[in-house]
């Protein structure tokens, strides 16, 4: 039953990747590159969340790795360059229930008139900025520095 639950998550992440680079208006031939890359860090994701009981930053920090990682040779064979590949994978991994949640929770806070309640709800804005804030940093952070790292290899493509 995980293996269909990790097809299915991957396959949605790989769509969700070929919207992202649809309005990012990347090259029309990178789009199965950037399915694959979305639905491997997705993927890798979940599983280290799910199965081997990461945090979200942590996880997403990894899976970043990986998509910054795998874009450059990805980026050769589809001849674009890699962050047209990798920004397009990483936006489905972006964690939009806890901005939701931040969101919520400062309304909630804001109309409270009780000092208990607003207290409770602002650090449940707090937590969720939090995490939001840093899974986001992270994600950006793993999936550029690869692509700094191997700079000579990942900007010539395209030449």
């Amino acid at each position: 039953m995980i293996i269909i639950d990790l097809l299915e998550n991957s396959l949605f992440a790989g769509i969700a990747a070929i919207g992202f680079g649809s309005i990012s208006n990347i090259p029309l031939k990178s789009f199965p590159g950037c399915a694959l890359l979305a639905a491997i860090a997705h993927t890798s994701r979940l599983v280290l969340m799910q199965l081997c009981a990461w945090n979200i930053i942590m996880a997403s920090f990894v899976a970043a790795i990986s998509i910054g990682l795998l874009s450059i040779p990805l980026a050769k064979f589809w001849r674009c360059p890699a962050e047209a590949l990798s920004f397009p994978a990483l936006l489905p991994m972006i964690p939009g229930m806890y901005a939701y949640r931040a969101v919520q929770s400062l309304l909630i806070c804001l109309q409270n008139k009780e000092e208990i309640s607003f207290e409770h709800y602002f650090n449940l804005f707090n937590y969720n900025c939090m995490i939001c804030f840093l899974t986001m940093l992270m994600m950006a952070v793993g999936v550029l520095l690869p692509i700094f790292i191997f700079r000579s290899s990942s900007f010539s493509v395209t030449r």
